[in-house]
């Protein structure tokens, strides 16, 4: 049996590196990391222990075609503090969302996506809620 230690880092295709260093870095304030020279243009960024990678990739496969929010689509779920201030935040800078604060997941869940539709999830645990 393999023992796990926890995920690492996710790696999302993007068509379009300054503008989504611009809304990983600037809108949501991930913090970005040194990353090495792969030779192709990517950025990353640290959450937590765990990591985002962004690699420019016009021609990848898992770009979406849609900008339905749709959370049955594969995303990222980010875990935050408060709920209602990620809300008023998201908001205030324009980002589309999808709001689910009553989830059957049990988490009260905010749904929004990067400029190359990768789907994300923020959520807290809904007993949080006020």
């Amino acid at each position: 049996m393999i023992e796990y230690r926890g995920i690492h880092h996710v790696s999302l295709a993007v068509t379009n590196l300054e503008k989504s260093k611009n809304f990983y870095g600037d809108i949501l304030g991930f913090q970005e990391i040194v990353r090495p020279n792969f030779g192709f243009p990517g950025a990353w960024y640290q959450i937590g222990h765990q990591q985002v990678h962004l690699i420019q990739y016009e021609d990848a496969q898992t770009i979406r075609q849609s900008d339905e929010l749709n959370s049955r689509e594969g995303h990222l779920a980010i875990r935050v503090k408060d709920y209602d201030q990620a809300l008023a935040y998201l908001k205030e800078k324009g980002v589309k969302i999808k709001e689910n604060p009553r989830s059957k997941s049990g988490f009260a869940q905010i749904f929004c996506m990067d400029p190359d539709r990768n789907l994300i999830e923020m959520n807290v645990n809904q007993a949080q809620l006020k």
